[in-house]
């Protein structure tokens, strides 16, 4: 039949076959967090680029999605609650990680006047004060964060996270939320 002759409310047909299937977009995520903890690890370990606090957090974040991307891969819920507490759970898990990463571009962003001071090292924080302590002083940022030690096509690493958790917790609610079991 024509379009013309469909009407307004007539829905595209899609080929659920070719839709990837929910569990494959798990194990997707899950290799993509893999991936960018990879990479981060590597521009550590092999381009001595050190992780200011708040980069550590975006890599828990990270990690965080990850680790929930292969319990949704692994369990394959046939239950579409379970697999919605999933979509949330990798949506929430996400949305920290942009929120962190959008604090960190901000950080970077800030005029040299308005920087704050470098603080004490993350490692030192975490055996001296309270955890709800730290995480407020690592959120406050600090002078380390301010700088721009890497960059690719014009964007700092915390861009790119920001980018990449944002992609993620799409795909976590897409593949938990949309895409079939099977």
């Amino acid at each position: 039949m024509p379009e013309s002759e469909q009407g307004v409310n007539a829905a595209p047909i899609v080929n659920a076959a070719r839709m990837p299937s929910r569990r494959l977009l798990n194990l997707l995520g899950f290799l993509a967090c893999v991936g960018l903890l990879g990479y981060a690890i590597y521009v550590q370990g092999v381009l001595r680029v050190e992780p200011c606090p708040l980069c550590i957090f975006q890599r828990v974040g990270i990690a965080a999605c990850g680790l929930l991307f292969f319990i949704a891969w692994a369990h394959n819920p046939a239950s579409a609650w379970i697999a919605r507490s999933y979509a949330a759970l990798i949506v929430v898990a996400a949305l920290v990680t942009v929120g962190i990463a959008a604090r960190h571009v901000w950080i970077q962003h800030l005029p040299e006047d308005a920087v704050p001071s470098c603080g004490a090292g993350l490692n030192f924080m975490l055996e001296e004060f309270p955890v709800a302590e730290v995480i407020r002083k690592v959120l406050t940022g600090s002078g380390e964060c301010h700088q721009v030690n890497w960059v690719f096509l014009g964007l700092s690493m915390p861009t790119w996270v920001l980018l990449a958790a944002a992609g993620l917790g799409t795909l976590g609610g897409y593949a938990n939320l949309i895409a079939r079991r099977r």
